[in-house]
């Protein structure tokens, strides 16, 4: 058992110096005892700072600068697929996965991927941290019990990812292993009892006076919270009671009770939806092109997603509850529209994200029970009650978090393009490289912007992602990706939603959507939906408001029995088929975004393998196969 005896407790290497700077920011110290280690105040604190180091950065961050599990959902699709079929996205579309090679775990880029190595590592040393900390020498109780709630919650971190990415039932690690201890007595706890653990964890933390509601200092930038624990606890509490998760029994009246009390703990404690725009002279100029006419609604989402929340006592954003302590890059150039620098495109949204999007009287645009007549989704059942959208104008009259999410063909952007018009590009030659505005046209034959089954640069379905684009960056204005929102309370709420329709509270579930609603102007949902109707609404609710935030990947999974598979949402994906007539008008269809369909969809897919060599030693060590079903 690798993930376990790796450490032994004679020498700790790579123990972290403190940084005046950065509390998180440290640099390797050479090799000391573990006795030194907890006999001295600054070398606890660096011992726990260097815990820190394995939390992934995520959005863009995935190997080659690709969003991976929004990629590798029905969101969207990456264009490095058919360029880079070597990437992950590339051969998570060609199926090609197995437990000693899957596209997930081969690359830990920017703390993404190789999770089980990583996390075992971090929950050991914080396993070790919490069985030394009262004793270890530490000049105030203040520092001890905050240092000792944030191992605690960062521990109940790493076992939600563990469980989110393997979905399967792990060891409880509340000490650490020695070398001479018998392994071959290791459990592998259920799924629903390592909840509980995670949520054993958060209370300690919760409970802790010491540890802070909000970070409100860059001198303590990364550093955990309680609000974490509220989120950790929400999010945990719904996978638990999910149909992938909950081995046939009814955990929603539980998943309601948390999540009710994180949802009120949040906000007692300052947490609040982002609800209006903060620098209007950017969202709201002439050349943001945010939503039509100016929509104030779209503005304030596209600015949310594209500023970093401040550490301070009163911030701007009070609705991020934990970001990731870096930027997401150039993202105009590696993730926006790839014409602009000539590079790639990267996340490409799906045309099952755009049909997601409803009219702005709050009417889906699909029979949300039955959203298509066919499995290549060709054909799409549409919502007889919708009066307002028209498939030959597919983009007016629609929900404004469309307009701060996608990109879309007529859609404007000024910004610096980095090429020289050509006449086929009728709607913006002739023009030169410089920073203009330029008609985002995504139609067949479109030689910058248009839909391309190949070219790297090109969108695959007819789209292109703005939610995290700056609305004018590019090589003249270089703001970069804001940090990732780990979780938000805009999440919480629907959390919430969800738990509490489940569990049979449908006024108190219609209540905390339409609060997410109404933040962009969208019509609430009546009461009088059934309890299914409801739920339906729900899960489209977060399809749109989470739309390439990370979560539909494991939404589309706990939501799926574990006999079951993801042919209805993963197996097909389809893009606009745009066709520019002579004289300007266009006709819009539907096409795959391939011949062939994705191989990503069968059942062995709704978990990630874990890694061969390891599930070897398990198996060989404790006699069980904790191996996931299919690998």
């Amino acid at each position: 058992m690798k993930m376990f005896k790796k450490y032994i407790l004679i020498l700790l290497t790579s123990l972290i110096g403190v940084s005046c700077d950065d509390v998180l920011d440290m640099a390797p110290d050479g090799k000391i005892s573990l006795e030194e280690v907890f006999s001295d105040n600054d070398r606890v604190g660096a011992f726990l700072n260097s815990c820190y180091t394995n939390l992934p950065i995520k959005g863009t961050r995935y190997f080659f600068w690709s969003r991976g599990p929004v990629n590798w959902s029905d969101e969207s699709w990456d264009t490095d697929a058919e360029a880079e079929s070597w990437l992950t996205s590339g051969r998570f579309y060609n199926g090609d996965a197995s437990a000693g090679n899957h596209p997930a775990l081969q690359w830990a880029d920017a703390g993404n991927g190789n999770y089980w190595a990583r996390y075992w590592s971090s929950i050991r040393n914080l396993a070790l941290f919490i069985d030394r900390i009262d004793e270890a020498t530490v000049n105030n109780d203040s520092d001890r019990n905050r240092w000792k709630a944030e191992a605690h919650l960062l521990r109940a971190y790493y076992y939600s990812e563990l469980l989110k990415w393997f979905g399967t039932g792990l060891p409880i690690v509340r000490a650490p292993y020695d070398f001479s201890d018998d392994f071959s007595e290791v459990q592998q706890a259920s799924y629903y009892e390592v909840v509980q653990f995670i949520i054993e964890d958060c209370d300690i933390a919760l409970g802790t006076d010491e540890l802070p509601w909000r970070i409100t200092t860059n001198g303590e930038a990364g550093r955990v919270n309680k609000a974490l624990a509220e989120a950790i606890k929400s999010t945990m509490s719904l996978f638990a009671a999910s149909p992938l998760y909950n081995e046939g029994q009814d955990h929603w009246e539980e998943a309601y009770r948390i999540n009710l009390a994180a949802v009120n703990s949040l906000k007692s404690n300052g947490y609040e939806l982002y609800r209006q725009v903060n620098l209007p002279q950017t969202y709201l100029s002439d050349v943001a092109f945010i939503g039509e006419e100016k929509d104030p609604f779209a503005a304030l989402f596209n600015e949310y997603f594209t500023q970093t929340m401040a550490y301070s006592p009163n911030p701007v954003d009070k609705e991020t509850i934990y970001q990731s302590r870096d930027g997401q890059g150039n993202i105009w150039n590696i993730d926006g529209i790839g014409a602009q620098d000539g590079y790639k495109t990267g996340t490409c949204p799906t045309q099952e994200l755009v049909d997601a999007f409803e009219t702005i009287d709050g009417e889906p645009i699909l029979n949300l029970e039955n959203p298509y007549l066919d499995e290549k989704h060709l054909q799409p059942n549409y919502n007889q009650n919708n009066t307002l959208f028209d498939p030959q104008d597919p983009y007016s009259n629609r929900d404004p978090r469309f307009y701060a999410s996608i990109y879309y063909n007529g859609s404007r952007r000024r910004a610096l393009w980095n090429f020289a018009e050509a006449p086929e590009s009728y709607e913006n030659y002739p023009a030169g490289i410089g920073n203009r505005t330029r008609i985002i046209a995504t139609y067949v034959g479109e030689p910058q912007t248009g839909i391309h089954p190949t070219v790297r640069r090109a969108t695959r379905t007819g789209y292109f992602q703005r939610k995290f684009l700056h609305p004018n960056s590019g090589g003249d204005n270089p703001v970069g990706g804001a940090n990732w929102k780990y979780y938000r309370l805009g999440e919480i709420l629907l959390n919430f939603a969800e738990a509490a329709a489940e569990a049979g509270y449908l006024g108190e579930a219609t209540s905390a959507v339409n609060e997410i609603r109404s933040r962009v102007n969208m019509p609430e949902l009546p009461l009088s939906l059934t309890q299914q109707e409801l739920i339906l609404r729900i899960r489209n609710e977060r399809r749109v408001e989470l739309a390439m935030e990370e979560n539909r990947y494991f939404d589309v999974r706990r939501w799926t029995l574990p006999e079951g598979d993801l042919s209805e949402t993963d197996r097909w994906i389809t893009g606009a088929e745009i066709i520019r007539n002579e004289d300007g008008s266009y006709v819009y269809g539907r096409r795959t975004v391939r011949e062939g369909d994705r191989k990503n969809y069968i059942n062995r897919f709704l978990w990630v393998p874990l890694p061969l060599n390891e599930a070897n030693r398990l198996q060989s060590i404790t006699g069980v196969n904790w191996q996931n079903p299919g690998w």
